[in-house]
């Protein structure tokens, strides 16, 4: 997809369908939220979208957001949605207040242990794969109640909600029965252990309207707002040693 038009034009008709989504599901507007994925994209881009009116970012890749971010307009809230590596946890904590993609007990242990180091106090989600795809990362839906369980030990990170990644498909009814998975795997675990796990990070620019009338609190969009994405090159040869 690519396009000319105005990213505060394409912002609006975005809008208009999560609000037909949600009154649809009889949710309220202000229960969902865009995160502008500008994976790829550069800080003129970020711009565009901040001044639209986007407040949340989404990058993949702790490499790349780690020149982004500071070249870009300050006030967004940066959000980690790909997976990542253990090495990479320290400089990720600096760049991003919401990790969307933890998926081991061994990730949180290290994330709480570098954010109580450097005072960091990040919005940790888990990744499930409710879909069962093995090219998927995330938990399986079985192994996420002890994850849980290390996740309410932690007393620098805040776990607030559940992310997954439906298998892609033209059909945006296909997504449906996954999203529906992770919001009754939500439910059931907000009951066994009486918390709050307010935000439902799924649907994408090909089926963000259904994760909507599922319960989605947050959605990742990027090619429905930004175009095709330009292939990213590193600024610099990437030399740097992430230390664990």
């Amino acid at each position: 997809m690519e396009t000319d038009r105005p990213v505060a034009d394409i912002l609006m008709d975005v809008q208009a369908r999560i609000a037909a989504a949600c009154a649809k599901a009889g949710r309220r507007l202000d229960d969902v939220e865009v995160i502008g994925v500008t994976k790829t994209h550069g800080p003129d881009v970020v711009r565009e979208a901040w001044d639209a009116g986007v407040r949340l970012f989404g990058e993949n890749k702790v490499q790349e957001a780690a020149w982004k971010i500071p070249a870009s307009v300050s006030g967004p809230s940066w959000h980690l949605i790909g997976h990542l590596q253990r090495n990479k946890v320290r400089p990720a904590l600096g760049l991003f207040s919401v990790i969307h993609s933890v998926d081991s007990v061994r990730l949180i242990e290290q994330l709480e242990r570098v954010a109580d180091e450097c005072g960091h106090r990040p919005e940790i989600l888990l990744e499930v794969n409710v879909s069962g795809e093995s090219s998927k990362d995330g938990l399986k839906p079985e192994q996420v109640p002890e994850v849980i369980e290390v996740a309410l030990g932690c007393r620098s990170l805040t776990l607030t909600g559940l992310m997954t990644m439906a298998p892609f498909s033209p059909d945006p009814e296909l997504s449906r029965p996954f999203f529906a998975r992770l919001r009754a795997c939500r439910d059931r675990w907000e009951r066994a252990f009486a918390i709050g796990l307010p935000n439902l990070s799924m649907g994408m620019s090909n089926d963000y309207e259904v994760a909507v009338e599922e319960g989605a609190t947050w959605v990742r969009l990027g090619t429905v707002l930004f175009g095709h994405r330009p292939v990213w090159r590193p600024q610099r040869e990437d030399t740097e040693r992430w230390e664990p």
